[in-house]
């Protein structure tokens, strides 16, 4: 099952498939955190970029896919979210989706992302005329149900865990509010131009949401120390990474380093999944500037002086299923 036979595959038209819409979804930039899924320009977390306080205004089974920011990422979405307007466009099926070809589908559209940047960003119409190719069935139409068993026919060797116990729920509105200036002495990356870029061993952390931020290995002197959180403030904007190698950071990307107490890659998880919950707030049209991130406010869990718990963060996150594998 796991051989395609290209030979009965034909193309189709995103508008035959699905009905294209634009979320309505404005002015949430102030909510608090809360269970609903914002959906924005991520590549990652199926394009969940934060928990809003809102009530979900998108249906489930749906696909959305990322006119901006991450142009193409396409996930499928399997509960009810609230979706950046700006950033992305829903897909709502025409046929009967399930998970499975659901998920087939979302496979084939992101092979399309090659022809779409920010500066040729995936508007509607666009999307509407997108071609895919899809297998088909005796009939000429698309064969959801070879998609369905091909999906399920993959297998995967799971990541093994040593942790199997139970957190303790996150009593979130007994947290203390700090700003990250407060928290993190900033510094700013440095422009690097292609042609100064050869290849070599150290990392260069750019405006990306993948693979850490590690953009690519170049040929310099390291620029910054590791054990530090870097946060993009342009590109994917508010995507934050802890970086345990030293490395080159671009002039899109800012640099956090402990003001005053002790990183660690154990509380960096912490604190980074606190700074991520922000993003839903910034764009590439509306950047997190320096100065702004210096004034934005993050919960944490605090000690019975106010002052950030440090040891519960750590304890926390080593507590969790996979918490053994960081």
């Amino acid at each position: 099952m796991n051989n395609f036979n290209l030979t009965e595959w034909a193309d189709f038209n995103i508008k035959d498939l699905f009905f294209v819409t634009t979320s309505k979804d404005t002015n949430l930039f102030n909510s608090n955190m809360g269970n609903t899924p914002y959906v924005a320009a991520s590549s990652e977390n199926n394009g969940v970029t934060a928990y809003i306080d809102a009530e979900p205004s998108q249906q489930p089974n749906t696909l959305t896919i990322a006119r901006n920011g991450s142009v193409g990422s396409t996930f499928y979405q399997p509960k009810p979210y609230c979706a950046s307007p700006d950033d992305v466009r829903i897909l709502t099926p025409r046929f009967n989706m399930n998970v499975y070809n659901g998920l087939f589908i979302k496979t084939i559209i992101e092979r399309e992302k090659f022809r779409y940047a920010y500066g040729r960003k995936l508007g509607t119409k666009r999307i509407e005329n997108m071609t895919i190719t899809l297998p088909v069935n005796s009939g000429g139409r698309p064969d959801f149900a070879y998609m369905e068993n091909y999906i399920n026919s993959l297998n995967a060797k799971p990541i093994s865990t040593k942790v199997h116990g139970q957190t303790s729920p996150l009593e979130i509105d007994k947290w203390g509010e700090y700003t990250l200036g407060e928290l993190f002495i900033f510094r700013k990356g440095k422009r690097l131009t292609k042609e100064d870029m050869i290849e070599g061993k150290v990392n260069f952390i750019g405006a990306i949401s993948e693979n850490n931020g590690v953009r690519q290995l170049i040929d310099v002197e390291p620029m910054y120390p590791s054990n530090c959180i870097t946060v993009n403030y342009n590109g994917s904007v508010g995507e934050a990474f802890y970086q345990f190698e030293s490395f080159w950071a671009s002039d899109d990307v800012n640099v956090l380093y402990a003001n005053g107490w002790e990183l660690n890659k154990y509380v960096a998880m912490f604190i980074i999944t606190t700074i991520k919950a922000n993003r839903y707030k910034f764009s590439y049209g509306r950047k997190w500037t320096l100065e702004k991130m210096k004034e934005s406010i993050i919960r944490l869990p605090k000690t019975a002086n106010g002052s950030p718990d440090w040891i519960y963060m750590e304890n926390y996150i080593k507590s969790l299923p996979y918490g053994d594998r960081i």
